[in-house]
């Protein structure tokens, strides 16, 4: 059994005219492009940065790559120059030319000594290739190498800047909270922007040196470059950033409106305190004109709301306005609960004058009825007006008793009026209705 030329068939002058052709254009578009990646910006970044992490374990293989890519350009050229040699002997080449021509083009005629590359050498002293299967291996070289130095420089050109510009905006941010009295140890919002402030300088310092750990790849893309820069940590602080303004812009309402809303505190509890004092003498009113009744104790101003109002406007005379914001918030909603106990309180405290002044109202209402009727000098209607009156009008008043008065002024009147029956004794809605 003979052995097998692996060239193939001896190739003819117009199959090597045709191969020629198609490994010069090759050599062309191969040599483009590997210039074109030995002037890329993001190679020339990653030959000058002080690289940490995963970019410097890839860099360095594909520092070895890109070596590698050349040492197989340099044999590709050196090939394709034998043939085009070869081939300009003569107008036609002899079967000798062909024979040498086709294990040229066709066969692992490239020899590439296996150290030339670096690292990743196969440990061989050297690689033999076809010029198909070389161009095949330096466009997989190039595709991984292009795809390292497209991504480190697509991440440099995109977090750097943002980061800048976001570390521009915290030191404004930082300068407004100083003003406002917002500093680290003081108030949350300053120790949130000191965090910001060591993040962004770590993060800015890693991308930088590590730009490939700051990489997302894109599923199921092969191009080279093919994904996004993982922002995660920058729109974590950003979005940090943007609370911590807020809640400056929230101090700095509280500047602006401070002694507005301490005025109208001071007046809330000026009126509580007053309404206050009017149910304590209302009280003792009642005591003294109401008999057999519960007067509730009225409590006295609140000396707590008066102590937190002076802390702030002490807080107010310093600027300490992100201490007094949260506290005008507190002082304002107690000063509304104390103002409204203060008026339940009177309510609570008067409501015996009120049952006096609407059993007066309604005996009164009657004997305007009786008169109207020419009744008004009927001898018990007279006597009973007078002992209603009697006890309505003296000091202490027994609601109880003053009340069956009135009742039986109200049954004697309804009697005499031809209305026979016990008078209504609802609420002061139909008591209103029966006196007009």
């Amino acid at each position: 059994m003979g052995v097998t030329d692996p060239a193939g068939p001896v190739m003819d002058r117009d199959e090597v005219d045709r191969a020629l052709a198609r490994l010069g254009a090759e050599h062309e578009a191969i040599e483009t492009s590997l210039l074109a990646l030995q002037d890329h910006a993001g190679r020339r970044l990653l030959e000058g940065a002080e690289l940490t992490g995963v970019t410097r374990e890839r860099w360095a293989a594909t520092e070895a790559s890109i070596t590698r890519l050349w040492a197989y350009f340099d044999a590709y050229t050196a090939a394709l120059r034998s043939a085009r040699e070869i081939r300009a002997r003569r107008r036609w080449s002899s079967r000798e030319d062909l024979a040498e021509l086709t294990e040229l083009l066709r066969g692992e005629s490239v020899t590439v000594p296996d150290g030339a590359g670096g690292a990743g050498h196969t440990g061989r002293l050297s690689e033999g290739f076809s010029l198909t299967a070389l161009v095949d291996r330096m466009n997989e070289l190039y595709a991984s190498s292009l795809d390292l130095v497209v991504t480190a420089d697509a991440v440099w050109s995109a977090l750097p800047a943002r980061i800048d510009l976001l570390a521009a905006e915290l030191q404004r941010t930082r300068k407004l909270a100083h003003s406002v009295g917002v500093r680290p140890g003081e108030h949350p919002a300053g120790d949130d922007l000191e965090r910001i402030t060591r993040t962004l300088t770590r993060l800015r310092e890693d991308v930088v040196s590590d730009p490939l750990a700051f990489w997302v790849p894109a599923e199921g893309s092969s191009a080279p470059g093919g994904g996004r820069p993982d922002t995660t940590v920058y729109d974590r602080e950003a979005r940090a950033l943007e609370d911590v303004r807020r809640e400056i812009d929230a101090v700095l309402t509280v500047r602006q409106d401070a002694e507005t809303r301490l005025i109208r505190l001071r007046d809330l509890l000026s009126r509580a305190d007053r309404t206050l004092a009017e149910a304590r003498t209302a009280r003792g009113e009642v005591l003294a004109k109401i008999a057999a009744t519960e007067v509730p104790v009225v409590s006295g101003p609140p000396t707590a709301l008066q102590e937190q109002l002076a802390t702030a406007a002490e807080y107010r005379r310093h600027a300490r306005w992100h201490r007094l914001s949260p506290l005008l918030e507190s002082l304002e909603q107690k000063a509304e609960e104390e103002l409204l106990r203060a008026r339940e309180s009177l309510t609570a405290v008067t409501a015996p004058l009120a049952v006096r002044a609407e059993l007066r109202g309604r005996l009164d209402a009657y004997r305007a009825k009786v008169a109207r009727h020419g009744l008004a000098e009927d001898p018990l209607l007279v006597e009973r007006y007078d002992a209603a009156r009697r006890m309505l009008w003296s000091a202490p008043c027994d609601l109880r008793v003053a009340e069956q008065a009135v009742l039986r002024y109200q049954q004697a009147a309804a009697e005499q009026l031809g209305t026979p029956g016990k008078p209504p004794q609802g609420g002061p809605e139909d008591r209103r209705s029966e006196s007009s």
